[in-house]
């Protein structure tokens, strides 16, 4: 069976093996997840698995004469999503993603998704948004070099020279510049899981996985597995 579950990045920290070597680990809080929705290539087109990670509260809306307050929306979703979640037979949900996997058909309506999918020593690619950090530069979007500092340089962290003049006499698409940077979806392929904590539901993945603290992150079985 495919494995993916969905995960909140707590933050990043170090831990020794039992050879005393220190490995860089980034802690996420992944799940409990519920299946919300599985999609078949008869119904749907293709074959997939819903998840759902996170309970909403209930959103308050106003309160009556004697001061009780009134519930419109029931785990703060909306009605049609209310019937969704009532289907699957779970609460309101934060965050829904769906995972392709060609064996959409051995989950299970509402079947609970722990941590415990995953062992010490599996591969896994991390998806996430990445941290955003509005327009830059080329030199820090890019990695572009700086041109000279001294006082009669008129060149210093720009991009410097865009293309040739009369031919073609255009800029090529793709040409690095200054412009938005981060606050893309980010795959880092091929992580180590070190540590599985089964009964706090949290994974030790070795590295870096894009996204802020609290962000939310997909986990599943690596496609590229390295030698």
């Amino acid at each position: 069976m495919k494995k993916g579950i969905l995960a909140t990045k707590v933050g990043m920290t170090q831990i020794f093996n039992e050879n005393g070597v220190l490995t860089p680990v980034t802690v996420l809080q992944a799940g409990p997840c519920y299946v919300t929705q599985v999609k078949t290539v008869d119904n749907d087109g293709y074959s997939a698995v819903q998840v759902g990670f996170v309970d909403k509260k209930d959103k308050i809306i106003s309160k009556d004469a004697t001061g009780k307050k009134e519930v419109k929306r029931i785990h703060g979703v909306n009605k049609p999503l209310q019937g969704h979640f009532a289907k699957a037979g779970v609460s309101g949900k934060r965050y829904l993603k769906e995972f392709k996997f060609e064996n959409a058909e051995e989950y299970e309506l509402g079947q609970e998704i722990k941590a415990d999918i995953f062992e010490a020593g599996d591969k896994v690619d991390v998806s996430g948004t990445s941290k955003g950090k509005g327009f830059q530069g080329a030199i820090k979007r890019h990695g572009l070099h700086r041109g000279p500092m001294a006082h009669g340089s008129k060149f210093h962290r720009h991009a410097g020279s865009n293309g040739a003049c009369s031919d073609p006499s255009r800029v090529f698409k793709g040409k690095k510049m200054p412009g938005q940077m981060g606050a893309v979806k980010v795959t880092v392929q091929n992580l180590e899981i070190v540590r599985v904590d089964a009964e706090q539901n949290l994974i030790l993945v070795k590295g870096a996985v894009p996204g802020p603290k609290k962000a939310c992150v997909m986990i599943k079985e690596s496609v590229k597995v390295s030698k």
